[in-house]
């Protein structure tokens, strides 16, 4: 069947995580819309003009560059920002934040994917970025900047939604203080937030019936609308109305744009959540469900505004006819609350992305569904987002000034994937610069057009979205920078085994029965902290295993592919070294690792002895001593597991040295320093059982 039901299944849930900001636009739109300059413009043909901005708008972005284009995009079905640029940094040497081989494909669990052969543009575009550094330092700010404006947008979403849907009280309730309104806003806020975490599989399943509920009502009192108050708005498709809009409202036009944009807000939520569905299931809900719904809806709005100038600040709510308007007001209530949800899903998965890649603080991830990898919950940063949320409301209160920091959010994280769409064409699709030019140009002026009336509203609450990726891109720039200066002292302070192997008998350095499992990011030599630990303990377990965990760009990593086992030093050492591969998106788990990682030092040893024996056939000797050593080697390793496990890793501070500039020490002592001490610590991270942990302190000056 052309579609399962696995399909079927994640198209429904979908309705409850994806399509929910994008489907209760219309509640705030036309509002927005005609403030300040335009409200004076309440003509039938220029309140077309905008219902025909609007229409177009919607299927320019949201389905052709979106549903057509950008979810094809997807890194083994995960989206968003930080998926595409993954995908660039594999496919070629555009990434700072990989130090490991960029050719990661072949590590992928999805080998769908097929290579494409490098074309000329794209093979100069590939070694324009290799040779220019810079180019790799832009680009990996772009990437940060949309990442930090779809966590702005976690705020942004919940309060602009919540308090337009609350504010429609006022209708009926005409007496109603402002206060409760904001009041009652806060309480949906505390509930949204506390529903989190039961996971994404059960939040899509108990608010799909809600969000699929609400688009009925909206497309059927749209319908009501269109016939009841004015048929004549069907004409709005035609471009023409855009063009006498703009001849008529000139400059108040242009200005207008920031509050049309919001009606393509929660757009970007269907790249990024792709993670917990499928590429298929997206673009069904989309195109056969939510896109023909939200026309209608407008549609109709827009012909009961040519008929009611005066309710142009109330007109989603005036325009409900009376017998249902309490069924429907208690349905965009919790619409609303849907439509935070996918921004809330999106924030979590790309917050888990960056911490993989070393550009977030550890914070605690949950996985709350065994079949959809992608679906996570992250308790920090619920919370913290929570707390913003309530204090935009409650300082804020007004949805105009919330809804201009709303709309330039929106379109600059919008802008960002179009100019990575561009790279992604020519080096991963390796299509023509031609056609990425065309993407760029025909998606890339409309969003520029948006943009620059959004930033006329800076002065306007505009500021708040750029304080927020400002503040949240610093601090993603100042982790990397701070792990990154940790990770080059280890690298240039490690000890040689040599060097480690004349300490011995000088120290007295004695075996004692067991596995020790060494972490640190050194993947050859001795890491410092742990000749820092001989030298004051001279003991270490009889089995050494070396651990490097190493996150590479690819979502997940294929099993046959995770554990890479080497010897370190003579056999009688009993030193190996292991580097564990982790995609962005892959679940830990420290029991199951354990257990696999004694499995793939086992078979090594069992496989080492073949090549061995190969090469003393061939000088004619006997095999049998190598296969004998092999069985001696796995029966110990097999004591040592019984004797118990033991976890050894670094607890690392560092400083900037004295002679450093004011700025690096401010960055490094303060800042880092307090996000390091507020973040997870790696043993607790990683799952390691506190009663097997060995923790060294180490004070690196850098």
């Amino acid at each position: 069947m052309f579609l399962d039901c696995t399909t079927l299944c994640l198209a429904y849930q979908s309705f409850g995580i994806v399509y929910g900001d994008l489907s209760i636009s219309p509640i705030y739109v036309y509002k927005s819309t005609f403030t300040g300059s335009l409200y004076s413009y309440k003509e039938e043909h220029e309140i077309f003009g905008v219902l025909s901005l609007i229409l177009w708008t919607l299927t320019i972005i949201p389905l052709l560059k979106y549903a057509v284009f950008v979810l094809g995009a997807d890194d083994n079905g995960e989206g968003g920002t930080f998926a595409l640029f993954s995908l660039l940094c594999r496919r070629s040497r555009m990434g700072l934040l990989n130090t490991s081989d960029v050719a990661d494909e072949h590590m992928s669990a999805d080998k769908s994917e097929e290579f494409i052969e490098d074309t000329r543009s794209s093979l100069l575009i590939k070694h324009f970025f290799e040779k220019y550094k810079s180019s790799k330092v832009v680009l990996l700010l772009v990437v940060l900047l949309g990442t930090s404006m779809v966590i702005g947008d976690g705020i942004l979403t919940p309060t602009m939604s919540v308090l337009s849907a609350v504010s429609g009280l006022q209708i009926k309730i005409t007496h109603l203080h402002e206060n409760h309104i904001v009041f009652l806003a806060c309480i949906i806020l505390v509930g949204l937030f506390a529903l989190q975490h039961y996971g994404t599989h059960r939040v899509g399943f108990l608010f799909a019936p809600i969000l699929i509920g609400w688009l009925i009502c909206i497309a059927g009192v749209g319908i009501y609308n269109i016939f009841h108050w004015n048929p004549r708005v069907l004409y709005a498709v035609s471009p023409y109305y855009i063009y006498n809009f703009f001849k008529k409202a000139g400059k108040d036009g242009w200005c207008s744009l920031g509050g049309i944009v919001l009606c393509i807000t929660g757009t970007e939520a269907m790249f990024a959540d792709l993670g917990h569905f499928s590429q298929l299931s997206v673009r069904i809900g989309f195109t056969a469900v939510v896109y023909p719904c939200l026309v209608v809806a407008y549609m109709g709005e827009a012909a009961y505004l040519s008929k009611h100038t005066m309710d142009l600040q109330s007109s989603f709510y005036k325009a409900i006819p009376k017998a249902v308007f309490w069924p429907v007001f208690i349905i965009a209530t919790l619409a609303t609350v849907v439509g935070s949800q996918a921004i809330i899903s999106a924030t979590f998965s790309l917050i888990s992305q960056c911490r993989a890649l070393s550009c977030f603080p550890r914070v605690k991830i949950i996985h709350t569904s065994k079949q959809i990898h992608g679906q996570i919950y992250i308790p920090e940063v619920n919370w913290m987002l929570m707390l913003l949320c309530l204090a935009v409301v409650i300082g804020f209160r007004d949805t105009d000034m919330i809804g201009n920091a709303y709309g330039l959010a929106v379109i600059t994280v919008m802008f960002v994937t179009t100019c990575l769409m561009f790279l992604i064409i020519t080096t991963v699709w390796n299509q023509s610069v031609f056609l990425a030019l065309l993407f760029v140009i025909t998606f890339g002026s409309v969003e520029l057009l948006y943009f620059s009336a959004c930033l006329a509203k800076v002065h306007k609450g505009g500021w708040l979205p750029l304080l927020v990726s400002a503040v949240i891109m610093s601090l993603m720039l100042i982790w990397h920078y701070g792990t990154s200066k940790k990770q080059s002292f280890e690298l240039q302070n490690k000890v040689s085994l040599d060097s480690f192997a004349a300490l011995g008998p000088g120290l007295g350095i004695t075996r004692i029965p067991g596995i020790g499992l060494v972490y640190s990011n050194v993947s050859s030599g001795i890491p410092p902290m742990f000749a820092h630990f001989i030298a004051s303990f001279p003991a270490f377990h009889q089995v050494l295993i070396f651990v490097t965990l190493q996150n590479v760009m690819v979502p997940k990593v294929a099993a046959e592919n995770r554990f890479l086992i080497s010897r370190f030093g003579p056999a009688e050492f009993c030193f190996y070294r292991c580097t564990v591969r982790f995609g962005y998106k892959d679940v830990g788990d420290s029991y199951d690792f354990e257990t696999q990682l004694i499995e793939k030092v086992s078979e090594f040893l069992k496989c080492e002895p073949i090549s061995i024996s190969e090469d003393l056939a061939s000088m004619g000797q006997s095999p049998f001593p190598a296969a004998a050593s092999t069985s001696n080697e796995i029966h110990e390793l097999m004591e040592a597991k019984e004797s118990g496990m033991a976890y050894m890793m670094a607890n690392t501070h560092i400083i900037a040295n004295s002679t450093s500039s004011f700025i690096k020490k401010f960055v490094i002592n303060i800042i880092y320093g307090f996000l390091r001490r507020n973040s997870r610590r790696p043993a607790v991270a990683l799952g390691v059982p506190h009663t097997s942990l060995i923790e060294i302190g180490m004070l690196y000056y850098v």
